[in-house]
């Protein structure tokens, strides 16, 4: 179930990491990345070529072509991603909707959504997707 993130940027989480799990390799094929993390091809190639405009994915074309990863995993923070699909609008809204919510004016889950809010966003921000390589590989190898 989807609490904060769209699918799509579900999906690019997912292929990122995949990516930085592997990076021993020069490219991986959209269709393998799709088929080990159980992603439709399709939807996987549109996610990581719009990826590569924020410069955090590169492609290759071509018979042995597919994607990479365009920075050394050390400095692509997991928020850098969700900024590059969903952008950053999710931690500045409020969570069920209501305009003008602050703390001057806040619904019901205000303070409660704030702190979970701030909790994420600083996780986000300061873990890179080469602390989850490892954990990333035992996920995969867990998924049909």
């Amino acid at each position: 179930m989807t609490v904060i993130f769209s699918k799509k940027c579900e999906y690019g989480l997912q292929a990122v990491l995949y990516m930085a799990a592997n990076t021993n390799r020069d490219v991986i094929p959209a269709e393998e990345i799709a088929n080990k993390l159980v992603i439709p091809k399709e939807f996987v190639s549109k996610i990581l070529q719009s990826l590569t405009e924020s410069s955090i994915v590169a492609s290759k074309k071509g018979k042995a072509g597919g994607f990479y990863l365009a920075k050394d995993t050390r400095n692509i923070r997991l928020v850098d991603i969700v900024e590059a699909i969903d952008g950053l609008d999710l931690f500045n809204k409020c969570v069920l909707g209501f305009p003008d919510c602050s703390p001057d004016n806040p619904c019901p889950l205000h303070e409660s959504w704030g702190e979970l809010r701030t909790k994420a966003y600083e996780m986000l921000t300061n873990e890179t997707i080469d602390h989850f390589k490892e954990k990333t590989i035992l996920k995969v190898k867990s998924l049909k």
